[in-house]
């Protein structure tokens, strides 16, 4: 045993003891998909106790491109039990708990409440705050991340600490957001920011280094930089603000939205042009705006579009942009059904924008 961990025994801020205490430690993945695929062999390769994975997916072919937890074999598999049964190939000596169920509020806090710490490796808005709210409540660090194309992000929250509600009070409108399915991720990604939720994780198992508490680290794979956002504690937040309304944990409400085919686009070689004689509307959240913006731009974070609509005057013209293009689409959509007659969203975001203008400081 002392010789499967050795490389650890050999870290100060580890030893003997940091891995007896990592063999007693609890951790739950909710997900076992690209982000919980790295998390999970890495957490079971470092000696965690006992793991869950909370997933009641099956496996799709679609999944193995970035899913490195799963072979071609398992496709049809309930995702909980191949990965279950990987773990235990890898290490023997780690218990896991192969939860093939729907994480809900229905069990949300009775599963948190059982480990030391949690991963949130999930896809959807309702279970990013379900974790959040079972974590906070039950006192259990939350590490959180999400993917999209190439850009990742990575944060913790405890409840000492800001969170997730504190940096995203309210998700954003439905059908502004884009899934993998529908716009894609580069693979590695998900290889890159799980394996640091694993170190986050680790970390706070152990008691060492300083955790992503109030501070969001946002990804760029395809520029390969990093950079991170601070954040406060919101003292109006509803989970952990000073009159909080949240109590228990419950699943938001959460729609789907369709989008219209026919609204106008902009390319982003034109959008200099364009800028002459139409004002661009920045729907970026705050957090994405740090990474560059455009002189003249009236920025109106999507998630406050519909309280914030009268800010607008109806009689101008708008390009609409955000980072790739999905948030402006949604938004100009929703300027058009209030009554703004000249509307058009940048296709590609102002990434696209970026990439044909080396002057823009965009990351």
């Amino acid at each position: 045993m002392l010789r499967r961990y050795s490389r650890h025994l050999l870290i100060p801020e580890v030893g003997l003891a940091g891995q007896r205490r990592l063999s007693r430690a609890r951790a739950l993945v909710v997900g076992a998909g690209g982000l919980g695929s790295p998390a999970l062999q890495y957490l079971a390769a470092a000696g965690v106790g006992r793991i869950g994975i909370a997933d009641d997916d099956v496996v799709d072919e679609t999944n193995l491109q970035r899913q490195t937890i799963f072979s071609t074999a398992d496709i049809g598999r309930p995702k909980a039990q191949a990965a279950a049964e990987r773990i235990t190939a890898l290490n023997p000596h780690v218990a896991v708990d192969a939860l093939q169920l729907r994480f809900d509020e229905s069990n949300a806090r009775p599963l948190v409440a059982l480990y030391d710490v949690v991963l949130d490796c999930s896809d959807r808005f309702p279970t990013r705050y379900l974790v959040n709210d079972a974590c906070v409540l039950e006192g259990k660090p939350d590490v959180h991340a999400s993917i999209f194309r190439f850009d990742g992000q990575i944060g913790v929250f405890t409840r000492d600490h800001p969170c997730y509600r504190c940096l995203y009070p309210e998700p954003p409108p439905a059908g502004s957001t884009p899934t993998c399915a529908e716009g894609g991720v580069l693979g590695v990604l998900a290889g890159i920011v799980g394996t640091w939720q694993a170190n986050e994780a680790l970390k706070s198992l152990l008691g060492i280094g300083e955790l992503l508490t109030g501070r969001l680290m946002l990804v760029d794979a395809l520029a390969g930089r990093t950079r991170e956002v601070r954040y406060e504690r919101d003292p109006a937040c509803a989970l952990c603000g000073e009159s909080p309304t949240v109590n228990d944990a419950r699943e938001i409400a959460y729609g789907e939205a369709e989008l219209d085919a026919t609204l106008d686009e902009i390319e982003p070689d034109a959008l200099d042009a364009a800028l002459r004689q139409w004002t661009l509307l920045d729907v970026r959240e705050p957090h994405e705006a740090v990474l560059g913006s455009l002189d003249g731009a009236v920025a109106l974070p999507a998630s406050e579009l519909e309280a914030r609509l009268h800010e607008l005057d109806s009689s101008r013209s708008y390009v609409v942009a955000c980072r790739v293009g999905v948030k402006s689409r949604w938004a100009a959509q929703r300027l058009r059904d209030a009554g703004f007659t000249r509307v058009r969203h940048l296709k590609g975001g102002l990434l696209g924008y970026a990439a044909r203008h080396d002057d823009f400081a965009f990351f």
